[in-house]
């Protein structure tokens, strides 16, 4: 299941872990990427709050926990090639994977169809 929030990041759900990351629009908005700064494994956010950081040639952008639980992997070649980002937001440019402490945080998030609807 794919769910979107409205600062722009994917959620890929599988059972109780969600991927994590940025939308094309958003990597496009910000340009080429340059860093990115991610959360250390482990770590428990709370829906919400800054997760990652990225930095473009434009911009530096909060990446923030659209749901609450525990880091339980980073995607580490986004630390070499942060460009992965820009080339392939919804694949090879996942952020980290998230167990998901409370299920209901996916309530009222969109679907692939109302995303694309939003941002045109």
């Amino acid at each position: 299941m794919l769910r979107f929030t409205d600062e722009h990041e994917w959620l890929r759900i599988e059972g109780d872990l969600a991927t994590v990351g940025i939308t094309p629009y958003a990597q496009e908005q910000l340009g080429d990427i340059v860093f990115v700064e991610l959360p250390a494994r482990g770590r428990r956010l709370e829906k919400g709050v800054t997760a990652a950081v990225v930095e473009s040639v434009k911009a530096a952008s909060d990446v923030y926990s659209p749901v609450s639980g525990e880091v339980i992997e980073i995607n580490e070649t986004l630390v070499g090639e942060p460009g992965l980002i820009n080339s392939d937001a919804m694949d090879k440019g996942w952020f980290f994977k998230i167990r998901l402490a409370n299920p209901s945080d996916l309530d009222g998030m969109m679907d692939e169809a109302a995303y694309k609807a939003k941002v045109g």
